[in-house]
């Protein structure tokens, strides 16, 4: 069975930094590519970013190219979302999510995912 445990969220100031984890087990890390998601209050969850099996592929949800980093350490089982230049609209829960093909990893469909993590940004 697929666990993923993130870690690392937050209160902090606008601007701000923050660097989620997510730790994963039952699973080959290395054959699945991941992807980080966030839901806020109120609203649907959202597709963040997502990393390929090695790395080679990422893709940001517009609003945080720039500011988001995603990356993955395979021999850790660990994937990360550095988050820089915060901002109040980023204030959402943070989940985690892994699947067999990336397609689906963007799409949020199908997978393991975590518990999440909350962030929060504000003065």
């Amino acid at each position: 069975q697929v666990h993923l445990i993130e870690s690392g969220g937050g209160l902090v100031r606008p601007g701000g930094s923050l660097r989620l984890s997510c730790v994963a087990s039952g699973l080959t890390f290395s054959d699945y590519h991941m992807g980080w998601f966030r839901q806020a209050p109120g609203k649907e969850r959202e597709f963040v970013a997502a990393i390929s099996l090695t790395g080679v592929t990422r893709d940001y949800l517009n609003s945080v190219k720039g500011r988001f980093t995603i990356s993955r350490d395979n021999a850790q089982n660990t994937v990360y979302l550095q988050m820089t230049k915060l901002k109040p609209d980023d204030t959402a829960v943070y989940y985690c999510h892994s699947g067999s093909r990336y397609s689906t990893v963007v799409a949020g469909r199908g997978g393991g995912w975590g518990q999440g993590t909350q962030v929060t940004v504000s003065s």
